[in-house]
Parts: C-alpha cells; structure tokens; sequence
C-alpha cells in the first residue's frame, strides 16, 4: 500500500516537474510584450514621421493637423486593443483573426485573414531588419555598401534566438525595450517641460498648398496607421503564454496598448510644440530627441536603442507567425510538419520558412526599407477588419451579458479599419500594393490545394471507417549488400526478424579491374555462411540501380510472397563530420526502387562505432 501511495506520489511530481519545465519555457507578461510586441512599439519611430511627411505638403498649417490625426489613430488602437483582448478570450488557443473568420464567416475568408497575416508577418521581418540596419549604416556610413550582408547577418541572428527558444528569446529582448520605452518618454517629458528647444529642429517650409483637404488628413492617417502593425501578434500566441494564458495574454494587450498610444501621443505633441517637419538627413524622432536632450549622450543612447528595437521588431514576427502556421497545419491547410514543436516548444518549420520568405525580400530589396514600405500595412488592416466583423458576428451569437457594449465596440472597429484599409489601398496601389493580393491569392490557392490533398490522403486511408482484421501475410526481404562486414551482419539478422523468406542481392562490374569479380563475393559469402542465398547481378554499365530494379520486379512477378520488402541498411556514425564521408547509397537504392518498383521499403541506420 504505502509503495504504491509512494509510487504514484513519485509518479505527480515526476509529472509536476515536467509540466515545470513545460511552463518554462512560456511567456510571461514582461517577456510578452518583449517577444511580441516590439514591432508596434519600435513603430514610434516612423509612424509620427509618416504622418509629417504627408502634411508638410500644406507648410507649417498642415503639420499643425499632426495632433488631430494622431489622436485619431490612437482612438483606432484603442478600439483594436480591446476588441483583440476579447478575441483572447473567445478564443484561447490563439490564431487572432483567422480563429474568428473559420469559426463566424467561413473558411475561405479565414484562409484569406491567414493570408494576409502571414504577408504581414514577412514584411514585418523584412522592415524591421532593414530600418534597424539603415539606422546602424546612418551612423556609420562606410557600412552602407555592405547594408544587404549586414540585413542576412541580423536576420540570422534573430532567427537562432528564435530556434533556441520563445521564452529565451523573449529575456533577451526585455532589457532593449525596457531601455527604448524609458528613452522615449524620457525626451517626451523633458521636451513638453521645457520652454525653448535645447536644439532647433527643422522648421516647415512655406506651404505649396492652399489649404489641408479631406483627402490629405486621410492619407495622413492612412500612413500613420503603420505604427497598428503587431497589435495583432499576442492574440495570435496565446499559447505561448504561460498559464493562466488568457489572462496574461490580455494582460500583455492592454499594456501595449497604453504603451503605444501614450508615446504616439506624447512624440505627436512635441512636433506640435517645437514645430517639427520631415528632414532627409535626420528622422522626426531624432530631432524631437535633439530638441529634448540637445546633441550629447541621452542623443546617442535614444539613437541606439531606436536602431536596436527597431532590428529586434521582427522578433513580433518570430512569435505569432509560427502559432499562426502551427493553426493551418492542424486543419490541415498546411503541411503538418508545421504543427511539430522542437523541444523547447518552438515550432521549427515556422520560424524557418519566416526567415527564408524574409532573406528573399531583403536580397530582392537589396535591403532598402523605402522598396518594401508600399507593401506594409496593408495584409494585416485586411485581417485587421475581418476579425473586428467576426467578432460582432460572435457575440451576436453568443448574446451573453453584456454583448451588444461588446458587439458595439467591434462594430467601431470593423468601421474604423476598413476606412483605414480602403485608404491604404488608394494610397498604396500604384506602388505595388497590387502585389499584396495577387500573394494573398496565391497563398489561398496554396492552402486549398493541401486541404484537397490531405482529403484525398484520408480517403486513400479510409479515415473515420473500421478497417477488417490483420491478415498474416507471406513476406519476402531482399537485403542489398556491398561487401561481407558487421553492416551486413547486422542487416541480414534484421531482416531475418522482419520476413518469412531473406534473400541477399549485390551488384558486380565486371568491366571494373578494381573491383572484386563474382566468383570472389561468392567465395566470401560462402565463407561466411550466414543460411541466407546471395544473388550476384553484374552491371557493365557501372549503374547500381538499374540491376537491383530490374531483379525485384521479376521477384515481385512471382506469386509465392504476398508482400516484398527491401531492407537498406546504412551506417550511423557518431559525428557528423564523419557523415559526410559517407556514400549516398542507401539514398539512391531507396528513391530508385520507390519510383520504378510496388516494394515496401525499410530503411535501417546500425550505429558503427569508430575507434578514435
């Protein structure tokens, strides 16, 4: 009694300490906002100086629309934070807007919410590595000639924190946001209590416009709205928070909302007091920092930390897109390899094909951000306004209490992004926006094309029906051998557990005066004697192939065996340098004999020791 008490007391804590480490390697709060928010947050840096641009077309007047714009968006992100704090709640296990489009307006629309999403995230990477490294090249010029290898060196950095680890990945960001958030209200409260700029920024240029239009105002928003980018990301991860994760998840929301909408806030009152306009040499942000601090120390550190928060970006990228993947591949939209976790929980294949899609932008760009800036934005207002109308359509549905204050609040935002969208795709259109759909496209027809495929998968497996009884079957392996050694040794004990019949087959070259004749691979086979035929095939023309097809198809015409089974047996070394001496046999045999012949194939590595 008391061994058994003991055995299942050993059993719960063997379980709590493997659950220990499971939650581990989750987020916290902290490390959420570390790992996935720093996309929107780095977004500081460039959507305050998105909107200058546009309004210092209208001079000195227009700029002073800075604030009202701003305020604006901020009343956006708002609607956004807490519409995707209840998108965390109605659906825990992550995958944002594409979550809420399968569930309320149908698969299709979830595949394009996906898409589009997927789009973003690339983008996302791409930007964010590209910024930080014109940034690092700014300072130091003599680098920008190098600026491409500079972005891969950057890219692949990130992209090994993020193999290593979500949680791990996250502690390293915590330190240069917590640096970045403190420098950025740092120059907003020194600048808003000083009376005169330390240094005088740019000042507007007289107006070339005789007024500020509607339409500008828009596009000025519309622009601006590239700092919304990366709210999204938590509600796609909540599964890597630790628990409770809908809580810390929601959590992590509302403090990048307050986060962002403060400093958007706060920078936007400081180009209005100190009357700050676009400069070619110098950012907004750089300026505003100047007029705060002057050009001394606090200077230098803002610079770095912007430039550093702005590379590490697409760790938001990194976070939410593999979740994302891991969602399409369950329901089988994408291959399921994408749904594997490595031992630290990261999913592998999702991180990797992020940072390929992203080396391939970066190299096409040749690592300019202003080439691949057309192109931001406007995936993710796409899956922005999707998950804003299925949520109104979910609690609709759900008509709990209090649903339509929450119906409402969606509803505003469903309003307020698909303004936004339909001005981003006005805007960005003719400067290849077209491009963001032709790719989303592509990738539903990618999504569809897998979901068929593994249909047809289950029919050929005939899924969901009770299959009949074993039936024993009569098998006959055939082992390809080269020479008479331990592989083989071991290779024909295999095989002789796995068949009714073993038969041995090897390939002679008559031709080769190297090589051994038939007579002599006869005479050590028989020396050895291991009770199991030899089949000796001679080959003039070297192939190693074609004999061992040709031979197994006449097997396979005899009707004695049910089932042919080719073993390959091939060796295991212990390090990998050593694996690269090795042949590629076992390979070619193997994708030979799939293509030209029914045979089961088994192949076998036996781990060789290698005296050192």
């Amino acid at each position: 009694m008391s061994t058994s008490a003991e055995s299942a007391g050993g059993g719960r804590a063997a379980a709590g300490a493997a659950l220990g480490d499971h939650e581990r390697d989750r987020l916290t709060v902290p490390q959420g906002l570390a790992a996935l928010s720093l996309d929107a947050l780095a977004s500081v840096a460039y959507g305050p100086e998105a909107i200058v641009v546009v309004l210092a077309v209208a001079g000195g007047y227009g700029l002073g629309f800075t604030l009202p714009v701003t305020v604006a968006i901020v009343v956006l992100l708002a609607a956004l934070t807490f519409s995707y704090r209840q998108v965390i709640a109605a659906f825990p296990n992550g995958g944002g807007a594409y979550a809420v489009a399968g569930r309320h307006l149908g698969r299709r629309v979830s595949l394009i919410a996906a898409a589009s999403l997927i789009i973003d995230y690339v983008l996302n990477v791409a930007v964010s590595v590209s910024a930080g490294v014109a940034a690092l090249t700014s300072a130091f010029p003599a680098l920008y000639a190098d600026r491409v290898w500079l972005c891969v060196i950057v890219l692949a950095l990130i992209t090994g924190v993020n193999l290593y680890g979500v949680a791990e990945s996250a502690k390293v960001m915590i330190v240069p946001t917590v640096v970045f958030v403190v420098a950025v209200f740092a120059v907003i409260v020194v600048g808003l209590l000083r009376a005169h700029p330390a240094t005088a920024p740019s000042h507007p240029t007289a107006s070339a416009a005789s007024g500020v239009g509607v339409l500008l105002l828009l596009r000025a928003f519309a622009s601006g709205c590239s700092a919304l980018t990366g709210v999204e990301a938590i509600a796609n991860a909540v599964p890597t928070f630790r628990s409770p994760r809908v809580k810390r998840a929601q959590r992590t929301e509302v403090a990048l909302g307050a986060l962002l909408g403060a400093m958007l806030l706060g920078l936007s009152l400081l180009i209005r007091k100190f009357h700050v306009a676009p400069k070619s040499t110098k950012t907004v942000l750089a300026q505003l920092t100047e007029a705060s601090f002057g050009h001394n120390a606090g200077f230098y550190v803002v610079q770095f930390a912007t430039m550093v928060l702005l590379a590490l970006a697409a760790n938001t990228s990194f976070g939410g897109m593999p979740v994302l993947t891991s969602l399409l591949a369950r329901d089988h939209n994408l291959p399921h390899v994408f749904w594997l976790r490595a031992d630290r929980q990261v999913y592998r294949h999702g991180v990797t094909v992020l940072s390929g899609a992203a080396l391939v932008l970066l190299i096409g760009a040749e690592g300019d951000t202003q080439a691949l800036v057309p192109f931001f934005a406007i995936g993710v207002f796409i899956g922005f306004t999707i998950s804003q109308i299925g949520m109104v359509r979910h609690w609709y549905i759900e008509r709990g209490a209090g649903w339509q204050g929450r119906a409402a609040l969606n509803a505003l935002g469903a309003v307020l992004t698909t303004v936004a969208l339909a001005i981003e795709l006005v805007a960005k259109f003719g400067e290849g926006g077209w491009l963001v759909f032709l790719t989303v496209a592509l990738l539903v027809a990618v999504f569809e094309w897998v979901h068929r495929t593994y249909r047809r998968i289950g029919v050929g497996l005939h899924l969901g029906e009770v299959p009949g009884p074993p039936e024993e079957q009569r098998s006959l392996v055939v082992v390809p051998v080269g020479a008479v050694n331990l592989l083989t040794q071991q290779a024909i004990s295999a095989a002789l557990s796995l068949g009714d019949e073993v038969r041995a087959v090897t390939v002679v070259h008559p031709d080769d005066q190297d090589a051994k004749s038939a007579d002599e691979v006869r005479d050590a086979w028989n020396a050895w004697h291991p009770n199991v035929p030899l089949t000796v095939l001679s080959s003039r023309t070297r192939s190693l192939t074609q004999p061992i097809v040709d031979h197994l198809r006449a097997l396979q015409a005899e009707t004695e065996h049910d089932r042919l089974v080719v073993l390959i047996p091939e060796m295991q070394l212990p390090h990998v340098w050593l694996r690269l001496l090795q042949n590629q046999r076992g390979a070619v045999l193997d994708r030979a004999i799939r293509r030209y012949t029914d045979a089961v194939i088994c192949r076998l590595r036996f781990r060789i020791d290698v005296p050192r």
